[in-house]
């Protein structure tokens, strides 16, 4: 007869205990771990939707297979994509039910008595053992004490433990990373971002239709957005002449919380936003807008303003586009606003300044059809210049004006503009409470020493005395040192 036996086979509810085991281990929480931030890489790599539309556009534009694959794939949006959020919720899963049970298991072992002392000391780590007096277990009561053990007595003997926080602590980071993925969750399903250029002295409205960009997280809805109104009164840069290094910005505004309320005064700097509830605007960046008037080849005003150009180094020198689509022929304008103009051997016109000492407009001005009638969405920062003929290149002051056949442009001046970012995150607070618990459990864990120390006082009077350090920690060999000698000087 054949001694093997079989095996039987694991029914739905112990195959569901195995994969839930499995999914529940340390070893799996650090690899889903692993695997969220090497998921993460595609998104700070390729252009993400949400943030940068256009240059998605540009993707499908060069290469439309690879793109189309990609856009499948979701990786121009990946950290919404659904894979992306299988691994968050496993991983948020898996901590959950690796440290809740882990936890609760410590709670318990913490309020616990230790282990009495074992029977063959001897066999333990610094043993030592001599002929005393009858007082030595009175005196190891009180030294350990001293040093915050905890005690618990048998039979002549006396057992002690500490360094119960070693694993708190180590509970607490690991508590302290699910708080973290719930504040990072909660800004991901109830928060919103957007930034908007606004030029000094117009007015900003927190609409949908004001921001330059915006972005919601799955369970924000436009009528969740604060209604509140902001005046950009004035803004001042300062810079050091020395080093061209900024040195302060300030932003004045005049704010209306609600329609019919009173409009109240407020200062934005860098680093202290303006808040509507849970709702913060940042002064995120500035620059300059040329104030421009461009007409047509029969005079008509086609187009007056400023116009936002964007800076390109920290001197903000800017760069930008000027589009007249009403003009006839249309005319577009390809330029560079140097604040402080000066000139560069290589690079040619630059600002040697951010503050605008001696502005200047540089414009490459061309004719033709600027692509606006297409339905394709397109920079305004950018002029699709393939079907469209150059007319000339030309640098203007302010008050100077550029003529040519199709019409002209007069460069009136310039005005400053701020990048305001709007941010509402919930869950910041939380992910903040937590990542100071988890620096907190990680100094617990790290530099906490869990040790056990034991004596036992025989009817003859002989002593013995042994430690145990649990993780190998450095250190008892000091403290077994004094131990002894505390003892022995007792029963002197």
């Amino acid at each position: 007869m054949s001694n093997e036996k079989e095996i039987p086979e694991l029914g739905l509810v112990s195959s569901l205990r195995f994969v839930w085991r499995q999914l529940t281990s340390m070893r799996t929480a650090l690899s889903l771990l692993l695997i969220l931030g090497v998921a993460s890489i595609p998104g700070s790599l390729i252009p993400q939707r949400p943030q940068n539309p256009m240059k998605v556009t540009e993707y499908f534009k060069s290469d439309p297979t690879l793109a189309s694959w990609m856009d499948r794939l979701s990786l121009f949006d990946v950290y919404g994509s659904p894979w992306f959020s299988a691994i968050y919720i496993l991983l948020f899963v898996s901590l959950i039910g690796c440290v809740l049970p882990r936890t609760f298991e410590h709670f318990k072992a913490a309020r616990a008595l230790p282990p009495i002392t074992p029977k063959n000391l001897e066999k333990m780590e610094f043993f030592s053992q001599w002929q005393g007096t009858g007082v030595e277990l009175e005196a190891a009561r009180s030294f350990l004490r001293k040093k915050r053990f905890r005690i618990r007595e048998f039979e002549g003997a006396l057992s002690s433990e500490k360094g119960y926080m070693r694993e708190t602590g180590n509970l607490l980071f690991h508590l302290a990373l699910i708080l973290i993925l719930i504040g990072v969750s909660f800004g991901a399903l109830f928060g919103m971002k957007g930034e908007a250029i606004v030029n000094i002295g117009e007015r900003f409205t927190n609409t949908p239709t004001t921001y330059d960009s915006l972005s919601y997280g799955k369970l924000f809805r436009d009528s969740s957005l604060p209604p509140f109104t902001l005046s950009i009164d004035d803004f001042r840069a300062e810079y050091d002449p020395l080093t061209n290094a900024p040195k302060d910005y300030t932003l004045w505004v005049t704010a209306t919380n609600t329609p019919g309320s009173s409009p109240v005064k407020h200062i934005i700097k860098v680093n202290a936003p303006l808040s509507f509830g849970s709702t913060n605007v940042y002064l995120q960046a500035n620059g300059y807008s040329p104030v421009v008037t461009v007409r047509d080849s029969k005079g008509e005003v086609v187009l007056q303003g400023p116009v936002p150009f964007l800076p390109q180094d920290a001197n903000l020198t800017s760069a930008g586009t000027i589009k007249a689509p009403d003009a006839t022929p249309q005319l577009g304008f390809v330029a560079s606003f140097l604040p402080t103009a000066s000139r560069d051997k290589i690079r040619g016109g630059v600002s040697s300044f951010p503050e605008a000492l001696d502005p200047s407009l540089l414009l490459s001005a061309w004719t033709g059809n600027l692509g606006l009638d297409h339905g394709v969405p397109q920079s305004v920062y950018r002029i699709d210049t393939s079907k469209m003929v150059r007319i000339g290149l030309k640098s203007l002051k302010i008050g100077q004006t550029y003529s040519f056949a199709q019409g002209s442009i007069t460069f009136d001046g310039f005005v400053p503009w701020v990048n305001l970012q709007v941010v509402r995150d919930p869950g910041k607070m939380y992910a903040l409470f937590g990542a100071i618990l988890a620096i907190l459990g990680l100094l617990a864990s790290l530099f906490t020493r869990r040790r056990r120390i034991w004596i036992r006082v025989g009817d003859d009077g002989n002593v013995q005395v042994a430690g145990l350090a649990k993780n190998a920690a450095p250190g008892l060999d000091v403290e077994m040192s004094l131990f002894i000698e505390e003892l022995k000087k007792a029963g002197q």
